[in-house]
């Protein structure tokens, strides 16, 4: 990677907020007390949070109603 480049056009180059956004999306739904997932579980409520916090709840619902008319 081109750190100094990166660095001069103002983008970020350290991993903090991946692990902000993973700890937002992933730690605050999936590891509260008691609670246990299987993979298939935890990709479905995890897809359904990102697109709420990234403001395509709505969309997403919209796309996924469409592949159902279409499979149908």
């Amino acid at each position: 990677m081109c750190y100094p480049l990166f660095r001069a056009q103002g983008l970020c180059v350290g991993s903090s907020v991946v692990e902000a956004g993973r700890k937002v999306v992933v730690g605050t739904r999936l590891k509260r007390a008691g609670m246990h997932w299987t993979v298939e579980g935890a990709n479905a409520i995890l897809t359904l949070r990102c697109c709420k916090l990234s403001g395509r709840f709505e969309d997403f619902w919209e796309r996924r109603a469409q592949w159902a008319r279409n499979a149908a």
